[in-house]
């Protein structure tokens, strides 16, 4: 029976015929206003939780106005490669050796460019190039980005490279990303790429102001994406009770997210100091405001895995339901849990997997420098990794049953193909549920 619910159950949750899991289920009157009520309530305490958290106005232009002050303002502006000689340098510590020494000369790659926009637009400039960059290639007619210093009193305007400009390639994958989903996904695809956008507003102009304000990371987290899925949920899968279901088997796995998260960051003592752009956060705020962005990263990254699983489970026991009119609750929970147990392994390994390749240029430093492992695998960046990898698949697997149950719940009385609940419902389903058989 699993495999065969987890075929009517994987990500789609839509049948071959266009219909859902469970669309002949009728949930009792009881039922229906306690899954109602407590989703409704799981809503309005995330819109609550916004109002009493919003940061102070301006919280982000005072720390631009802070790097402003400090002379870190750099205006990137596209350019167009024209030219790339190799000249000779003195060797500096940047430039060290793998056996420790420094050489007595290094390569010191300039770039030729045209600058495409902004008052130096048509200028040609000169920018020095890390060697690894030019070593990986620049061809002329590369778009690149170039950073333009303003002249200061007693300086002059300078320039520097700043990177690739990505801003054409990565709008062609956006699109084509975008383009296929709705032609494949169709109206569920549009809303799911409408809750995307409401996501990136929630996360742009609540949490990232708030945690930069001191906001604590676990109620802002929390409190930010329960907000983000109490719309994402409903705009992408519908209004209905096996949604609800998954909404409160969702805000669950938050919550034990968020504890977790805060508890585990504080005892392997992470302080968000994993690579040189979180140091250079750490100037701007505070050591506490470091520790929160991780706090927040495991939640975060911990909310789309919650999604699916909960969706899936909610799903599955409404499957469960209209195949077996008369199942009760605890028919329908370990019914429900054989296609979780798969659902979870298969999301457990995914997970790992997923972290893994994003602390895979950490991994090869840690083997090409060869460390005790133990000592490797408590440092920072790999901690972090294995930190969110532990956490978010404790709290998958707390979500299952907990999703399971709550939608099992929901259904036990329920009804098929719109009888009542009670003895004529269950004469009904049965009669139904007879007749389905006769016809399969």
């Amino acid at each position: 029976m699993a495999s065969d619910l987890h075929e009517h159950t994987g990500h789609g949750h839509v049948r071959p015929d266009g219909s859902r899991p469970g669309d002949d289920v009728r949930v009792g009157a009881l039922a229906r206003r306690v899954v109602v009520v407590l989703a409704v309530v799981c809503a309005l305490a995330s819109v609550v939780g916004v109002a009493l958290l919003w940061p102070p106005p301006g919280t982000l232009a005072e720390l631009r106005d802070q790097v402003s002050a400090g002379g870190s303002v750099v205006t990137d502006v596209e350019a167009r490669a024209d030219s790339l000689v190799q000249k000779t340098c003195p060797g500096t510590t940047l430039d060290r050796l793998p056996d420790g020494t420094v050489p007595a000369t290094a390569s010191c790659p300039t770039l030729t460019a045209t600058v495409l926009q902004g008052p130096s637009k048509g200028q040609q400039v000169q920018v020095e190039v890390p060697a690894q960059v030019a070593e990986g290639g620049i061809s002329p007619g590369d778009r690149v980005d170039l950073g333009y210093f303003p002249p200061t009193p007693g300086y002059d305007a300078t320039w520097q490279w700043v990177d690739f400009s990505r801003t054409r390639p990565l709008a062609l994958a956006v699109g084509a990303f975008a383009l296929l989903t709705v032609l494949v996904a169709r109206k569920r695809g549009l809303a799911a790429l409408g809750g995307m956008v409401m996501a990136g507003a929630v996360l742009a102009f609540f949490m990232i102001p708030a945690l930069l304000a001191g906001r604590p990371a676990v109620l802002v987290s929390v409190v930010g994406c329960t907000a983000i899925m109490s719309v994402v949920l409903y705009l992408t899968h519908g209004f209905s009770l096996r949604t609800a279901a998954a909404h409160l088997g969702t805000v669950s796995g938050l919550l034990l997210v968020g504890v977790a998260a805060h508890v585990a960051v504080g005892a392997t003592h992470l302080q968000g100091l994993s690579d040189e752009d979180s140091a250079y956060l750490g100037q701007l705020t505070s050591m506490s405001t470091l520790r929160g962005l991780v706090v927040a990263g495991i939640v975060l990254a911990g909310v789309g895995v919650l999604n699916d699983v909960t969706i899936t489970q909610a799903s599955a026991v409404w499957e469960v339901r209209e195949h077996a009119p008369g199942a009760s609750f605890t028919t329908l929970v370990r019914s429900g849990m054989r296609v979780g147990r798969d659902h979870l392994a298969s999301t457990v390994y995914t997970v790992a997997f997923a972290y893994a390749g994003a602390a895979l240029p950490v991994l090869v430093i840690l083997a090409v420098t060869d460390p005790r492992w133990v000592d490797a695998v408590g440092s920072s960046a790999l901690a972090e990794e294995l930190v969110r990898t532990a956490i978010g698949g404790a709290c998958v697997a707390l979500s299952v049953p907990i999703t399971t149950a709550v939608a099992a719940a929901a259904v036990a009385s329920a009804s098929v193909g719109g009888a009542q609940p009670g003895r004529r419902g269950r004469r009904s389903a049965g009669t139904a549920g007879r007749a389905g058989a006769r016809r399969g």
